[in-house]
């Protein structure tokens, strides 16, 4: 009888488990970043990653300076260092 038993779990079929699919999300150590951004020298001495144009702006009445717009962080305008 037990070989019977045996006999009959063995021969039931076993089934296989498919690998799940990976995750198409980036990985947490790449940021993903929008194209069409530019390094700048800010008049504060630190590099600025921007997306938007570089504006010229009126500073008081001493003249004019020039910005970069829609900078990476905080920041919509930050004074560049000529």
């Amino acid at each position: 009888m037990k070989a019977l038993t045996l006999a009959l779990i063995l021969s039931l079929p076993v089934p296989r488990l498919a690998p799940s699919p990976r995750p198409t999300v980036a990985p947490a150590h790449e940021p993903v970043r929008p194209k069409g951004g530019r390094w700048y020298f800010a008049a504060n001495g630190h590099a600025v990653y921007c997306y938007g144009p570089v504006m010229t702006m009126m500073r008081g009445q001493n003249g004019i300076q020039k910005v970069a717009t829609f900078c990476r962080g905080d920041q919509a305008i930050v004074p560049l260092k000529e």
